[in-house]
């Protein structure tokens, strides 16, 4: 009888790995897990170890992966302060609902429960943010707990976890076929479909609603061209959520952009006065204060049902994919006739937009955040990348980022972690080594994980990293603004951050003047071509962005009166709404109230 192959266990466990996809392991070295980067060193042939300087940095470099790309990502942390580093990178995994593997690892078996050296219970602290969370008892398990690992980590688009004891994965197993992975994995798993009767029912709510508007988040998926015509057709404008951003056209005239903070004004100010509101896909963390302004009718469609209800009192619901959804309502719904509301929208986001086009265009004087995001559009290939980090920059993405289709943005959105930008644009530059990547991050975000600037010169990732340095937590700061109280505990240490990126070989560029801009852009461009990372350290003011989310809206007689929110005037003083157009160099624009008369919009 011929005797059985064997195989280390870890080496076993790589496998399976492999077997999946997975072609990046980000993560940090450590005693207690050795014998996982031994199996990395036997396999690195056909899986890629990611020497990252931080375990943070690993897990969140594994969700950017799976953000930028569907695929599972994997990131490994040793016993101890090392599973602890892995857990704010797990969150963000969790509360977007994307797809990780955390490896960690444990004292040998023998010295469990000694009080060994860094050993500690790691299971009980990854039980909330993983839906699968193992500990492996023996070395045949190993490859088994992974590859389940991995379809539960698919199957919950969440975290799993498993701990392993280093001893295992040095012991010799018997060389089977460990893994379940099949070709048969990769289908679509079936969606459901809106029935016609639901469909009729909504289309009959939409033609008794005098401002109907759409809500869509990132479940809109690849079904932009659908929403866009059945908007047109049913005369709706659309509002997204950040997590949509990229999904639907920034240039599609309906297309309002985001509400709340980091929003437009025509988004704020067209969803403040919406008697119907359909939810499209949209999981939108503010809801509890965004869905509270006012009285309406509210419907939701959703391929995950224990969404429904959870930002609103329902009025309806329709259990659907999107793209299924919208096919069924283009072929049942009528061409409606031009719709007051709907052009009263456009106007108003046509306007908007000529604003933000304004602030743009400015050559001159100090560098303004508003100049930064002409640059990155002028030079932003067709299928660029951003990574944009947590802070004001999300608020100036969503606004002044002009994001064509086959470009992607990666946000930490319902975590929101600091520190986002670096991982993100990692992650993404090793998935697709030929498209453009951008981390725009703050220099507080940035600072948190600037040290894996290391990483990027280390594997020759030639990412754009753009760093606005005002020395504030400039969205903290706005929040103490609008507060009775004064600034505290938001300024920065100012830090040289070209010259901190060039003593860790990446070329630094430093900005201070918009007239330098256009050159300093050139050469970052040049040197990413050139196959370098490269960091712009762009110097701006502390200026702050227009807060649209201040604008109310509320119905006096037969019209709607717009005015500024009681709390901004507690804190700023009072104020109309020409003065504080006007104290946000914003004189051009008009309160939606002129949009509605001009058209003659009935309440």
């Amino acid at each position: 009888m011929q005797k059985q192959q064997t195989v280390e266990a870890g080496v076993a466990m790589m496998k399976v790995l492999e077997s999946w996809g997975v072609k990046h392991v980000y993560g940090y070295p450590g005693g207690s897990i050795s014998s996982t980067l031994h199996g990395l060193e036997v396999e690195q042939e056909n899986i890629k170890y990611v020497q990252v300087r931080h375990e943070q940095v690993g897990a969140l470099a594994a969700a950017g992966h799976a953000k930028a790309t569907g695929e599972i990502g994997v990131a490994f942390g040793s016993a101890g302060p090392g599973a602890v580093n892995l857990l704010n990178g797990l969150y963000d995994a969790k509360e977007d609902n994307v797809p990780v593997l955390a490896i960690v690892g444990q004292v040998p078996r023998s010295n469990v429960n000694y009080d060994y050296f860094q050993e500690f219970p790691e299971v009980p602290m990854f039980t909330d943010v993983a839906d699968y969370n193992r500990v492996v008892l023996t070395p045949e398990s190993l490859p088994y707990v992974i590859d389940k690992a991995i379809r539960e980590a698919y199957k919950n688009n969440g975290v799993s976890v498993v701990v392993i004891p280093n001893d295992i994965g040095f012991e010799e197993i018997e060389d089977v076929p460990f893994s379940s992975a099949q070709l048969t994995d990769q289908k679509a798993a079936p969606q459901p479909e809106a029935t016609d009767e639901e469909v009729n029912h909504l289309l009959d709510m939409i033609k008794k609603a005098k401002r109907p508007v759409f809500h869509v988040g990132s479940g809109i998926k690849d079904n932009q061209d659908k929403l866009q015509e059945l908007s047109e057709k049913l005369q709706i404008p659309v509002v997204i959520t950040g997590l949509a951003k990229g999904k639907v056209d920034d240039h599609f005239a309906g297309n309002m952009g985001t509400s709340n903070r980091a929003a437009s004004k025509a988004a704020d100010e067209v969803f403040g006065s919406a008697d119907l509101v359909i939810a499209l896909g949209a999981n939108f963390p503010f809801a509890n204060l965004v869905y509270r302004t006012h009285d309406f009718t509210f419907v939701q469609i959703d391929n995950d049902r224990s969404k429904f209800g959870r930002h609103h009192y329902l009025n309806y619901s329709i259990w659907s994919d999107s793209g299924k959804f919208l096919d069924k309502a283009l072929k049942l719904s009528e061409k409606q006739p031009e719709s007051p509301f709907y052009k009263a929208a456009v106007e108003d986001m046509k306007d908007w937009r000529a604003y933000l086009e304004s602030l743009m265009n400015k050559t001159e004087g100090a560098l303004e955040y508003e100049q930064i995001y002409r640059e990155i559009n002028r030079i932003a290939e067709p299928d660029a990348l951003f990574s944009v980090d947590v802070g004001d920059n999300i608020i100036n993405s969503f606004r002044f980022l002009d994001m064509k289709r086959g470009q992607q943005m990666t946000i930490s959105a319902l975590f929101a972690t600091m520190g986002w930008g670096l991982p993100g644009a990692m992650a993404a530059q090793f998935a697709y080594p030929k498209r453009q990547v951008f981390n725009i991050a703050g220099d507080g975000a940035f600072s948190m994980v600037m040290q894996d600037l290391l990483t990027l010169n280390k594997y020759n990732l030639p990412v754009i990293n753009i760093i606005t340095s005002n020395q504030y937590l400039s969205f903290i700061k706005s929040e103490q603004d609008d507060l009775t109280m004064n600034n505290f505990g938001i300024d920065l240490k100012d830090a040289k951050f070209k010259d901190i990126a060039e003593a860790m070989g990446v070329h630094g560029i430093e900005v201070n003047d918009a007239k330098d801009l256009r050159a300093a852009f050139d050469e970052a461009l040049e040197t990413s071509k050139a196959g370098k990372p490269v960091l712009i350290d762009a110097n701006i003011t502390g200026k702050r962005g227009i807060p649209v989310e201040e604008l109310q809206l509320k119905i006096e007689g037969d019209h709607f009166v717009e005015y500024i929110s009681d709390g901004y005037q507690q804190a700023h003083g009072k104020r109309s709404i020409e003065e504080f157009f006007e104290e946000y160099d914003a004189s051009e624009l008009k309160p939606f109230p002129y949009y509605l008369e001009k058209y003659g919009v009935e309440l």
